[in-house]
């Protein structure tokens, strides 16, 4: 009962509460139209308006009167829903990020350099790297190379040197080549030997050598016409040589204004199997002063010979002097100076010819114009001629040949990269010019060789051209191309001369192991007069034009030994370099080289 007291009188009291606070009229809210604002006053004002919604409390429910004012009841209408606006300055649209990413400090030690502070801000030299001791390579100074193949060929070279010395260098050779062709009696051998050696001084260096040459041959050449090879009598022929020279030079210094020396000794004798015999000593020096790009200079030679044979014993010497002046700049250089030879000996005379040369560059390190013109004496020599044409006769005539004046102009340099050339046009004007015929004896089988001169100023014109292609350091390819025009002053044709030849060769590297070369020669047809005793007979005849190509294959098959294989006349034409003796046909040899 006490409960149900306490509890009516709560009631009661509340009830009266809320009876008189619902007497009260209820507040007006007046609402005022939007105002158009800016941008920036917008945001101001929704920064205002959510800071006041945050304070304020915004009543939403609509109270009405109670019909009767002592009812506890009360109707309550809601009239819209609650809609809190925040600004957009207030709003926090990012996620939280959770990873904790404080950096890790790790403790830090110090040491102190006990050093003094260098105020010195120049360059200092960088202290001299010490050079690592050098290994000599393994020196293969000594060569030996031999080898045989058909036409009974036997061939066979041998080198030998004294090694690795900056300042002397002494060492010999031995070569020896020998062949039997498919002709009767057609047969040549070839022996050579000699030493040499070398001394470099701090001022001069002495250089010699002495050389010994011995070949041999058979005149095998006859025309079937009137002399068949029953009746030939070939005959054997050999020529000897023995040669010594010595030079002293004084070693190039690049310093400003050097003057320069050099003196060089040489001299040989010769002889046939025959009577005919040579003697020849030549004792040649220069000196020159440089002065910036100017040099002066004297040059000289006395050249002094005796020849002699079954039916002549001949002095003939000569005396040159040629003093000079050169001027060289980096697009030009001038040669210019006198070519005076005095003879003496069997006959006598003296002749001054120019010997002056222009070189200009025209296309900066690419191409230079040359423009040369000089004259000599050329000395009639039985070694010269025996060495050109071994099937030379007895008493061969001697009389020395003039150029009277030789005119060259021309172009040289490179092209492109690896590509070099030289192209020459020439005008030769000589008196006396050798020539070389036949002279066939019948009767007795004399099948000989002779010259004669041209006794008045032939004049020779023509041109040359040269090109050297380096394609790398494994390819190389050269060739040289040669036209000549004769005008004879006395005689009817050029006998044996060309018209024209071609040279060209090729050294291929195709590796490390294996090498191959070749050769191409091609040579125009020459005419000889065929002159034959037997009967006073005398027609011309014309030897035909002929290509000779000749190759080689070298293999090493280790660093000291080496397998090689040559092949001449691959085409194995009936080459006839002079008249009725035709050159050896195919043949081909090879063998091995050892370096020790």
């Amino acid at each position: 009962m006490l409960l149900t007291l306490t509890l009516a009188l709560f009631f009661v009291t509340a009830n009266a509460q809320t009876k008189h606070k619902a007497k009260k009229p209820a507040a007006k809210v007046t609402r005022k139209k939007p105002v158009k604002t800016n941008a920036i006053q917008q945001k101001v004002n929704a920064k205002t308006l959510g800071e006041a919604a945050a304070k304020v409390t915004v009543d939403t429910v609509k109270k009405n009167k109670p019909v009767s004012g002592n009812s506890l009841s009360e109707e309550i209408v809601v009239t819209t829903a609650y809609k809190p606006v925040l600004a957009d300055a207030v709003k926090i649209r990012i996620n939280p990020d959770l990873e904790d990413k404080t950096p890790f400090k790790a403790p830090l030690t110090y040491f102190p350099i006990d050093k003094r502070l260098e105020l010195n801000t120049g360059i200092k030299p960088l202290s001299a790297m010490k050079r690592p001791a050098e290994r000599d390579s393994d020196l293969t100074n000594n060569y030996l190379k031999a080898g045989l193949g058909n036409l009974k060929t036997t061939y066979g070279e041998l080198y030998i040197n004294n090694g690795r010395d900056q300042a002397l260098q002494v060492g010999g050779y031995v070569k020896h080549f020998a062949q039997q062709g498919a002709i009767h009696d057609q047969n040549s051998n070839k022996e050579q030997a000699g030493i040499f050696g070398k001394s470099i001084g701090g001022v001069n260096s002495l250089s010699g050598r002495i050389d010994y040459n011995y070949s041999g041959n058979s005149f095998y050449g006859y025309d079937p016409l009137y002399l068949p090879p029953s009746n030939l009598q070939a005959g054997k022929q050999h020529f000897s040589t023995i040669g010594a020279e010595g030079e002293l030079t004084k070693n190039f210094e690049d310093v400003p204004n050097d003057f320069t020396y050099g003196l060089k000794l040489k001299g040989y004798m010769f002889n046939d199997a025959y009577q005919a015999k040579e003697s020849n000593l030549v004792l040649s020096g220069f000196l020159n002063e440089t002065i910036h790009q100017f040099y002066a200079g004297l040059s000289g030679s006395l050249d002094l010979s005796t020849q002699q044979d079954s039916l002549y014993n001949y002095n003939n010497s000569l005396i040159r002097l040629n003093p000079y002046i050169k001027f060289q700049g980096e697009s030009y250089k001038i040669d210019a100076g006198i070519n005076v030879v005095d003879q003496f000996g069997y006959t006598s005379s003296i002749h001054i010819f120019p010997a002056a040369k222009l070189e200009l560059q025209v296309i900066p390190k690419y191409v230079r114009l040359f423009v040369e013109a000089k004259g000599d004496v050329n000395k009639s020599s039985l070694l010269d001629f025996y060495t050109t044409n071994p099937f030379l006769g007895q008493n061969i005539n001697i009389k020395n040949s003039v150029d009277q004046l030789d005119l060259a102009a021309g172009l040289k340099g490179t092209i492109a990269a690896g590509i070099s050339f030289k192209a020459t046009i020439f005008r030769d004007n000589v008196k006396d010019m050798p020539l070389f015929v036949s002279n066939f004896n019948a009767a007795p089988g004399y099948n000989r060789f002779q010259i004669i001169y041209d006794g008045g100023t032939s004049k020779v014109s023509g041109i040359t051209g040269e090109l050297d292609y380096k394609a790398t350091e494994d390819v190389d390819i050269f060739g040289r191309i040669e036209y000549k025009s004769y005008q004879m002053a006395t005689v009817a044709q050029a006998w044996n001369l060309p018209k024209y030849k071609i040279t060209a060769g090729t050294i291929l590297h195709v590796s490390d192991k294996v090498s191959i070369k070749g050769t191409l020669l091609i040579r125009s047809p020459v005419p000889d007069p065929h002159l034959i005793t037997f009967g006073s007979t005398t027609t011309t005849t014309t030897i035909s034009s002929f290509v000779d190509l000749s190759g080689g294959v070298e293999y090493k098959a280790t660093k000291r030994v080496g397998i090689f294989v040559n092949v001449n006349n691959i085409l194995n034409g009936t080459n006839q370099t002079w008249l009725y003796y035709p050159d050896y046909g195919f043949n081909i040899f090879g063998g091995v080289s050892f370096a020790f």
